[in-house]
């Protein structure tokens, strides 16, 4: 599919297989009970790792009990091709636009004009991918700043909720969101891998807090882990990130390392043993969460 934005035409591939309707079921969980449909708030469905199964890929995760998705915008052109998706029915699908950190250098007078221009699509419910890494720095953090601020002043433009990049930068992070936190509709901090300190900040911001399969890291995610007891159900999202971050305590093992939503349920059940909470009651405000902060429409109601 080809979709043109702000001058920026990009071809999809790998599309042909769509997931139909029937597909859509929820997931058995541990014990019998049947599990809400679950949202995965990230991921990077336009990357190429998927070209050559994307559709497939859709029907992997509606069986797991993922029937929408938030695709992540980490650039103009990505962002562009998260919004070319196409769904397999209305209401599966939605993206974010921005730029992530690593793209900061290729940020310029335009490249608001053309966010904004993509966030018009009504299925572009959030500005970001955006913040700051200072952990591999591939742009300089000046342009990562600059990059960053302007796309806090797009959010609340538009009154869109912020799609939220942080890694090494906590602080300076956390003092320019709250230069603007009373402007913003709200916002989430993707693929939170703080511990309990971290997490202060952002829930003092009113942040929703997106969990990964980081969780699931014995070598990196302890610091999660300590944390996740404190994070309030009503602030809880639920994410896999894919194609990155694999959980690694799945069994058996996939044949690749590259992740996909399907992994979502996995997550779900690693993230309520560590909370203490039954799975359903995760799922359950996990999806009312992610509704009320992207604004999505009820399951079924665009049909």
């Amino acid at each position: 599919m080809v979709r043109a934005v702000a001058g920026v035409a990009e071809v999809v591939p790998g599309l042909v297989d769509v997931t139909p309707a029937t597909a859509m079921k929820s997931q058995s969980l541990a014990g019998g009970a049947v599990a809400p449909d679950l949202i995965d708030i990230g991921v990077n469905l336009t990357h190429d790792s998927f070209d050559h199964d994307r559709g497939a890929v859709m029907q992997r995760a509606a069986a797991a009990g993922v029937t929408r998705m938030i695709v992540t915008g980490t650039s103009v052109t990505t962002s562009v091709q998260a919004l070319s998706l196409p769904e397999p029915e209305p209401g599966r699908l939605y993206a974010t636009a921005g730029i992530h950190p690593h793209h900061a250098n290729e940020f310029d007078e335009h490249s608001i004009d053309a966010l904004r221009a993509l966030l018009d699509d009504p299925r572009g419910v959030a500005v970001g991918e955006c913040g700051l890494d200072f952990f591999r720095d591939f742009s300089p953090r000046d342009m990562q700043e600059r990059a960053f601020a302007a796309q806090l002043e797009l959010a609340a433009v538009t009154g869109l909720p912020v799609f939220l990049h942080q890694r090494d930068a906590h602080a300076i992070f956390i003092a320019m969101l709250r230069q603007v936190r009373d402007r913003l509709s709200g916002g989430v901090a993707h693929c939170f891998t703080g511990g309990p300190e971290e997490l202060r900040d952002c829930l003092d911001m009113d942040l929703y807090i997106g969990v990964t399969g980081w969780v699931c890291d014995e070598r990196r995610g302890g610091p999660l882990r300590a944390a996740l007891p404190d994070i309030p159900l009503d602030r809880l999202l639920l994410e896999t990130d894919a194609p990155y971050l694999l959980p690694r305590d799945l069994k058996p093992r996939p044949k690749t390392r590259r992740n996909e939503p399907c992994h979502l349920a996995h997550v779900l059940a690693r993230v309520a043993a560590e909370m203490g909470q039954p799975p359903e009651t995760v799922a359950e405000a996990a999806t009312s969460n992610t509704e009320r902060l992207f604004g999505l429409p009820p399951l079924g109601s665009l049909a």
